[in-house]
């Protein structure tokens, strides 16, 4: 396991960075706090937030009228679940609104582009590797079929077997997702950072946070489950709700000072 703190005064003297930014301790409500923080910001900027969260729900329409255009709920299934693996991308533009309304700035849309421009480098090389992921997961999905074969008519053990091992697969590949995700893409927009100094960053303060991990995993689950049980209206808020959260999420974990900054406060 990292350690918590990898910061060493070596490192200045010497022009270098620590492999990872060090992670500070939380306790297990901590999540809620975030949740109260993100829910200020949509409030503070409710028309730029609820316009990225609009966007993910028009897709979210779209991807499911293509799938079962070509008649297969399976891909529909399978599409849906990409939202463990897009996610964290799609919300860049909420961590960029966050960012702004910490530096006293006034959100916009020109200023979330401008934003994500200065990290679009590394932030597709994260995306790159959440595809990578996702590709294998529906290779390691549908290889059950071949393990666990399920008949015509299959009685409720064949059922509950092939569900019961799906799920522990599809979890597996959700939960080496978020140790990835939780505060990676946060890091990258703020810090001058590369994505694999951000990834360990954040595998690391996960795997010291565990109580709080699990319960934050278990409010995005929630979240999105909300978000599906409303024929994906509610994803307009949910999504951009999460998103915020997040953001707060790694301000209040990480200690990324070691790091020179992406954007600077006005003025």
């Amino acid at each position: 396991m990292a350690p918590e703190s990898m910061h060493n005064p070596e490192n200045e003297e010497e022009g270098t960075l620590p492999i990872a930014a060090p992670c500070r301790q939380i306790s297990a409500t901590a999540p809620f706090d975030w949740i109260k923080a993100g829910w200020s910001d949509i409030r503070r900027a409710p028309r730029q937030s609820l316009s990225y969260g609009l966007a993910i729900t028009v897709t979210s329409y779209l991807v499911s009228f293509m799938a079962l255009k070509l008649g297969n709920w399976v891909i529909l299934l399978a599409l849906l679940s990409g939202f463990i693996f897009i996610g964290p991308v799609t919300a860049i533009g909420m961590y960029a609104i966050s960012a702004q309304l910490q530096r006293g700035q006034q959100p916009s849309l020109a200023r979330c582009l401008g934003d994500e421009r200065k990290c679009a480098g590394n932030a597709m090389v994260f995306a790159l590797l959440l595809m990578v992921i996702f590709l294998v997961w529906a290779r390691a999905a549908s290889m059950l079929h071949i393990f666990f074969p399920m008949e015509a008519d299959p009685d409720w053990r064949q059922t509950l077997t092939f569900y019961s091992i799906g799920s522990a697969v599809g979890s597996l590949f959700a939960l080496i997702t978020f140790s990835l995700a939780a505060f990676s893409l946060p890091m990258i927009l703020d810090r001058k950072v590369d994505a694999i100094t951000a990834v360990v960053t954040s595998i690391n303060a996960v795997l010291r946070n565990k109580p709080a991990m699990a319960v934050w995993i278990t409010l995005i689950v929630l979240a999105t489950a909300l978000g599906f049980a409303t024929a994906f209206l509610g994803l307009a808020i949910t999504m951009p709700l999460i998103g915020h959260a997040t953001w707060h999420g790694y301000q209040a974990t990480i200690d990324a000072s070691d790091f020179p900054p992406n954007q600077a406060p006005e003025g």
